[in-house]
């Protein structure tokens, strides 16, 4: 499997980088627009019940959009991960380390999986959350949706913003790290 990724990513490198900085494009930048754009104008509908449908229909949107965007993310963070041969710049083939700043780069690429991670988890959780509230809603449980989508809006979106912001950086500068 490894030799298949190396020679993956030797074929394939621009377009597997690509993939990879548009899908943390698309996926950063649009919970960026929900968050401060849209989640603002939403704010101006005075009817609470059709606020909250607008919500839960914008993220119900937002998170097919992104979704897909988060699968090829990640499948191209293993592929680059690989494909850059971090570890084996690090470890020997007993595990023993080689290179202590090569090291660095590969327990850094592990840090920006794991960002990746807990934001796709974190993701996860959302679309749960808008799930249930549209629930909710059908059921005219106001209070309950309001309570399921404002956790998202106060809460689970900047986080991942935050942790994507971070991710983009940690990117950049395994990038320019060799």
């Amino acid at each position: 499997m490894k030799d298949f990724l190396y020679q993956l990513f030797a074929e394939h490198r621009t377009l597997i980088v690509f993939l990879h900085v548009l899908s943390a494009v698309i996926w950063v930048g649009g919970m960026v627009a929900i968050r401060f754009a849209t989640h603002q104008a939403l704010g101006e509908i005075t009817d609470p019940k059709l606020r909250l449908e607008r919500a839960a229909h914008t993220l119900k949107r937002l998170f097919t959009i992104v979704w897909p965007f988060v699968l090829v993310l990640i499948t191209t963070a293993v592929i680059m991960a690989v494909g850059l041969g971090f570890r084996a710049a690090a470890l020997d083939p007993n595990g023993n380390v080689i290179d202590d700043y090569a090291m660095s780069l590969y327990n850094t690429v592990h840090i920006k999986e794991a960002i990746w991670l807990v934001m796709a988890l974190n993701l996860a959780a959302m679309m749960f959350r808008r799930r249930k509230a549209e629930i909710a809603l059908a059921e005219g449980n106001v209070a309950k949706a309001k309570a399921l989508l404002g956790v998202i809006a106060q809460y689970m979106v900047p986080v991942n913003i935050v942790l994507g912001v971070i991710a983009i950086f940690i990117g950049v500068v395994l990038r320019n790290a060799y």
